[in-house]
């Protein structure tokens, strides 16, 4: 089991900058990474449809001999996670929204959230959400219409850059220091959103953490790799490849990727 690859999926290519946290920690780890775009965003699916869709990634990637499965993508997380933890037996990584450091950290007590309906709206957000930030402002936004354009690969557009400003605009008005994006898709939008924001404002995400608690549970169960050898780094898509193509060209003579039916 100790050298069966490490399993993600995403509701399509925004879980790559996960996957990049995760190899960066685990670099001998083999990795299988579902980017399910045909379905993409879980954000405006109802909670039933996000649950059947987990179930159909998890079971894939369970028949590919799947160790630990990281759950990356928020929506999915925040919706399904528990089901899934008590339907298998393998260990799951979930992401969620870097709220815990973000009200800890604040200077000025108020932080801004940018995340998908299917999250802001979930119990396990809401949850977390009240936990750490009694005495900090929140200003959420629905970063609407912002996964469609990076699933099109489309990161220079301007609709991207118009859309940014529109929803910065509430927590710009907050005075936030902190910005906590609740999205996978979003870190691929750090550099245009270091451009429009002022520099005391933090930007974080939680691909640091996920990939830190990946190797803390892989070790726990004794399950880290003692692979010598190139690991293999199997990723596929159930549309086109050329999106998740741009978004991992750095890594592209070490990894695979492939379009398949799931």
């Amino acid at each position: 089991m100790k050298n069966n690859p490490i399993g993600l999926f995403d509701s399509g290519v925004g879980g790559t900058s996960i996957w990049k946290e995760v190899h960066q920690i685990l670099p001998n780890e083999n990795t299988i990474y579902l980017a399910d775009s045909r379905n993409a965003p879980y954000g405006y699916k109802t909670t039933e449809e996000i649950i059947s869709l987990c179930i159909k990634n998890t079971d894939l990637l369970l028949q590919m001999g799947c160790k630990l499965i990281v759950v990356a993508c928020n929506t999915a997380t925040t919706n399904a996670i528990s089901l899934l933890r008590e339907k298998y037996d393998v260990p799951f990584i979930g992401i969620e929204p870097a709220i815990k450091p973000a009200a800890l950290n604040s200077k000025l007590k108020s932080i801004g959230i940018l995340a998908t309906k299917g999250t802001l709206n979930s119990r396990l957000f809401a949850t977390t959400s009240d936990e750490f930030t009694e005495h900090i402002k929140v200003t959420e936004v629905i970063g609407e219409g912002l996964v469609p354009l990076i699933e099109n690969g489309k990161l220079d557009d301007p609709e991207i850059k118009n859309l940014l400003k529109i929803f910065i605009q509430p927590m710009l008005k907050a005075n936030i220091d902190y910005l906590v994006l609740g999205c996978s898709h979003y870190p691929y939008l750090i550099p245009l959103l270091k451009k429009l924001l002022p520099k005391h404002i933090d930007i974080i995400d939680s691909g640091e953490a996920v990939a830190r608690q990946t190797k803390n549970i892989l070790n726990k169960n004794n399950l880290l790799s003692n692979n010598k050898k190139t690991p293999i780094l199997n990723f596929y898509t159930n549309t086109n490849t050329s999106t998740i193509k741009m978004l991992l060209n750095e890594y592209s003579n070490s990894i695979s990727i492939v379009k398949k039916e799931f």
